[in-house]
């Protein structure tokens, strides 16, 4: 049965960086000339005495014990050895000084700024995830696949631009004005996110961290006295902390092929903001326009962009609004993207979204339901309750983007629905499932249409006012309904609402990551003490199927990657200019002691230092793709075939 238990107590993680070293001990050799005092006579004598002794154990081990009891002497013996070592490396104290050196706004400071006020345990947490992360940095081989296709002849041909996913940009504080709540000087130009400064300010300043991070409910933007915006550079989401890259393997493979930053760029941005108002207040796609525009006419090329995750819907957000016109738009026309990009690199994209986004805005789950880097999962579950994780979300319109589209048409209704399998004893299209009635409000069962209208409910109105004013969960059944989307920005996240830009000679890849347990329906309860100021529903605890297992990369579900399928359907409405579109996917295969789960993994964050993955990239960047063929493991092909979207 794919089901998981609902587990909040976290592993400890074993540090194997530093194993146990036993020091040679020299016994100095005994001989036959007299002692030179009584000192000595009295050391040789001791010698002697301990070379018979360990002469006579030797004799009573081989003439004394039997062949068997041998055996289980030396499997004990053995096994005390690894014993030890495992406790030696997991005491429950932890040295200050054996903390990992981190040089983010100086690891120094943020140690200075901890030393007797943080509990041992939180030390020894934050201790071993940064141990296990840098421990694999360490062991991996740097630029291994863009130094072998240099060797055989690849080098850098098309400039590109890479989009990171959601909560991967570092965000930083440029508040310079001090309000009656926080010290806003104290954080300037300071990671808020993406850094030691995160933790340490959840801990020590918990309600100035939050006044800084979250936005203002009404506007959507940021608070009056707050400014914070998304680190800029190459260095915005190549690691999240020091030790735990992100896009870094992919630079440095891009860079053995001659890439440098004027070839190569991030093209980071404030995840917290819906995407029109990326636009608004940081002219982002017009940057972004503007450089790609640059890029032709200094290279001669045009660019390929490569995305991750929630940067796929950013992606396909800015094709519609460059070829729109008006005040706020791109204004590039119908041949903008065919005449500037060269190819569209859709890695571990959400395009229809994700299921896990539903639970954390309704009930602010994060553990089993938002894909973070391990210490923001932690610093937000440690410091921050339930109600306190919800109500940050949900002030944060970039993160309803990742709300699933399509509703039963994709995710199924309550008899059935697509990905059903034969393991589970019920259909994924009760995506949430309530086992106990108490009121109303617990009294069905619901579909993930059904539970969007269900977050709304049980959200304050602005947010349902925020949610609808940016996005749209529909589909287009019809070239007209199509063409009437075309103007509605509202639609433009949505590959179910806006055809593809007419762009017939860009490439799609979708590479994505497939068999890997991933959340994909719940069994919720009904809070009996019901305060509107606290959350009226939870994931059911110590309920043994709370969390029901489907398939994906243990953070998108599979199903999210139809549109690929969709758009690759001869003659579809969605992809009218008929783009060509490649879809390779990836299977599970982590490396059992590899923390980020090695060469093959396909974890939805890990697959980016996958070998694989990077070789593909390096063959779209330097223009030679015959080498990439389609690649089906999944049955998610048969899936959209018996969907029928279209027609």
């Amino acid at each position: 049965m794919a089901v998981r238990k609902r587990k909040d107590s976290k592993k400890n993680s074993v540090d194997t960086s530093s194993p146990v070293v036993a020091k040679a001990v020299d016994v100095t050799a005994v001989t036959d000339e007299p002692a030179a005092d009584k000192s000595d006579l009295l050391d040789a004598t001791d010698q002697i005495d301990q070379k018979h002794h360990r002469k006579s154990n030797k004799k009573w081990f081989r003439k004394t014990l039997p062949l068997s009891q041998k055996f289980v002497f030396f499997i004990g013996a053995l096994l005390g050895i690894v014993s030890a070592w495992y406790f030696a490396a997991n005491q429950e104290l932890v040295s200050l000084d054996s903390l990992p050196d981190v040089n983010l706004d100086s690891f120094a400071d943020f140690m200075e700024d901890f030393k007797g006020r943080l509990p041992i345990s939180i030390l020894k947490d934050a201790t071993d995830i940064s141990k296990n992360e840098q421990s694999h940095l360490d062991s991996t081989n740097a630029f291994a696949v863009g130094s072998a296709l240099f060797a055989e002849g690849y080098r850098a041909k098309f400039p590109v631009i890479m989009i990171p996913g959601v909560i991967s940009t570092g965000l930083e504080s440029w508040s310079v004005m001090d309000t009656e709540e926080c010290s806003c000087q104290t954080y300037f130009r300071k990671r808020l996110w993406g850094s030691w400064n995160m933790i340490r300010a959840m801990l020590l300043d918990k309600e100035c961290w939050l006044k800084h991070i979250t936005l203002d409910t009404e506007t959507g933007l940021d608070p009056p006295g707050y400014k914070i915006r998304a680190a800029e550079g190459l260095e915005a989401a190549d690691y999240f902390i020091t030790g735990y890259w992100i896009w870094n393997k992919i630079l440095e493979n891009l860079a053995a092929l001659s890439y440098d930053p004027n070839m190569m760029y991030s093209a980071a941005y404030d995840w917290r903001l819906s995407f029109f108002d990326l636009e608004r207040r940081d002219g982002y796609f017009s940057k972004l326009k503007l450089l790609i525009e640059l890029n032709k006419k200094k290279y001669g090329h045009k660019t390929v962009l490569t995305s991750h995750s929630m940067g796929s819907q950013v992606m396909f957000f800015f094709v519609k609004w460059v070829e729109a016109e008006g005040p706020l738009y791109g204004n590039g026309g119908k041949n903008w993207v065919n005449d500037y990009v060269e190819a569209f690199v859709d890695i571990s994209g959400s395009s229809l979204g994700t299921p896990k986004a539903i639970v954390a805005l309704l009930s602010g789950e994060m553990r089993d339901t938002v894909q973070l880097n391990a210490l923001a999962v932690y610093g937000l579950e440690k410091f921050f309750s339930r109600a306190e994780r919800a109500y940050f979300l949900r002030t944060l319109p970039g993160i309803a983007s990742m709300l699933p589209k399509g509703a039963e048409a994709v995710w199924g209704d309550l008899s059935k629905a697509p990905d059903d399998t034969a393991s589970i004893n019920t259909t994924y299209g009760k995506f949430i499932q309530f086992k106990q009635t108490i009121s109303a409000l617990s009294s069905k069962n619901l579909s993930v249409g059904d539970s969007i209208e269900f977050l709304y409910s049980q959200a304050p109105d602005w947010f349902k006012a925020r949610v609808e004013e940016n996005y749209s969960y529909g589909i287009a059944r019809t070239k007209q309904e199509l063409l009437a989307s075309e103007t509605d920005y509202r639609k433009w996240t949505n590959p179910l609402e806006a055809p593809l830009p007419y762009a017939p000679d860009m490439k799609i890849f979708c590479l994505y990551g497939i068999g890997k347990e991933t959340e994909r329906a719940y069994v919720y309860q009904e809070e009996k003490n019901k305060d509107y100021a606290k959350l009226n529903v939870t994931i059911a605890p110590g309920f043994e199927n709370s969390v029901i297992m489907g398939e994906g990369d243990g953070t998108v579900s599979l199903l999210t990657h139809t549109m690929c399928h969709e758009w690759k359907k001869k003659n579809s409405i969605f992809n009218p200019a008929g783009i060509n579109v490649t879809i390779v996917e990836m299977l599970h295969e982590p490396e059992r002691f590899d923390v980020r789960g090695g060469a093959k993994t396909a974890d939805h964050v890990d697959i980016l230092g996958r070998s694989e993955l990077n070789e593909m990239i390096l063959k779209i960047a330097a223009g030679r793709t015959e080498s990439i063929k389609d690649r089906y493991i999944s049955n998610l092909h048969q899936y959209v075939d018996d969907m029928h979207l279209s027609g």
